[in-house]
């Protein structure tokens, strides 16, 4: 029994979905057609699963979404800080008045 790279594989693969019968294929390189619904599957599950890692992994999306997340962050601390500043400035003219 012949082993067959990964690069091979995925030609046949490509060939499968483009259309190309699948007991032509096997008579062509002697490989059973259950094997070849095995790659073919395999296969279309493997690309579905590196598009979805692109999409959830994507680099410059995980800076942006830091990014926001830290800009929430320190908007919610300016607000907070600018609240104190008013509690103690007002606090800073009553003692004034009582004076």
């Amino acid at each position: 029994m012949q082993r067959w790279r990964a690069k091979r594989k995925a030609e046949v693969v490509v060939r499968i979905v483009r259309g190309t019968p699948l007991d032509a294929i096997s008579r062509e390189i002697g490989v059973p057609v259950a094997r070849l619904e095995l790659w073919r599957d395999e296969g279309l599950a493997g690309l579905e699963q590196a598009l979805q890692v692109r999409e959830e992994e994507d680099p410059v999306q995980a800076r942006l979404d830091e990014a926001n997340r830290r800009i929430g962050e320190l908007s919610m601390e300016n607000e907070l800080l600018r609240v104190r500043c008013r509690q103690q400035e007002a606090t800073f003219r009553m003692r004034r008045l009582k004076q």
